[in-house]
């Protein structure tokens, strides 16, 4: 059963400290939800899992998972050093509607707030063993936050000025753009250089995991995160 949503960030925070250290097969017996046996099938369970435990109110709408306290659910799974695997999906990228400025975005909407959940994600452990790690609340310190922006912008700026196909993995410090669709068959609209609608794959703003081992390394003892 869905609990009502979090009124404060304590009572967030709380709900994320009953299940660290748990394993997700517990978790997801509290929540009634069968627990699969991997994630190839079922990419995304453990963040839709948390959702549910921990009362997320958002669903796709680009808004804070959490919309009363304006908090956003990040899952960060963490190898055996306690590194992320993997960079961190933000959000869709506006392929049309791109005009406005940082603090209007959804990056920015997205990221003033976040409670990153740590999941083991080893591969020798099965997933219904992983165990829930201690959940932190973050929001970006001023020199992050100019980086985000900077990435941002120059990111924008090359999808304003249709350059889209032109973005590659490589752009950007700390913020990335990549495509996001289920297969090669699904397709959006963007805008060519000349300004004309043309269909495309849909892309996604991700976190470079470097950033978020920052993130980790900030908060938690992380010797092996870079500097």
């Amino acid at each position: 059963m869905r609990p009502p949503p979090p009124n404060t960030e304590q009572e967030l925070l709380e709900r994320a400290n009953s299940v660290a250290g748990l394993r997700l097969e517990q978790v997801a017996a509290q929540a009634g939800w069968p627990c699969p046996a991997d994630l190839r099938r079922n990419k995304g369970w453990i963040g839709q899992l948390l959702e549910t435990v921990l009362g997320a109110s958002a669903g796709s709408l680009a808004e804070p998972d959490f919309q009363i306290i304006g908090v956003e659910l990040k899952t960060l799974p963490i190898d055996t050093r306690g590194l992320p695997k993997e960079s961190t999906y933000v959000c869709t990228v506006p392929l049309e509607n791109s005009a406005g400025s940082w603090e209007e975005s959804w990056v920015h909407n997205k990221l003033r707030r976040v409670l990153w959940v740590p999941i083991e994600a080893d591969p020798a452990i099965p997933l219904p063993q992983r165990r829930i790690g201690t959940a932190l609340l973050w929001s970006p310190d001023p020199q992050q936050e100019a980086a985000l922006k900077q990435d941002w912008e120059e990111l924008m700026d090359m999808v304003c000025l249709g350059e889209l196909e032109k973005i590659t993995a490589h752009h950007g410090s700390v913020l990335q753009i990549r495509p996001k669709a289920a297969d090669a068959k699904s397709l959006t609209w963007g805008i060519d250089a000349t300004g004309n609608r043309v269909p495309t794959t849909p892309r996604g703003f991700y976190l470079r995991s470097r950033f978020t081992a920052r993130i980790l390394q900030q908060h938690y003892v992380s010797p092996g995160a870079p500097s």
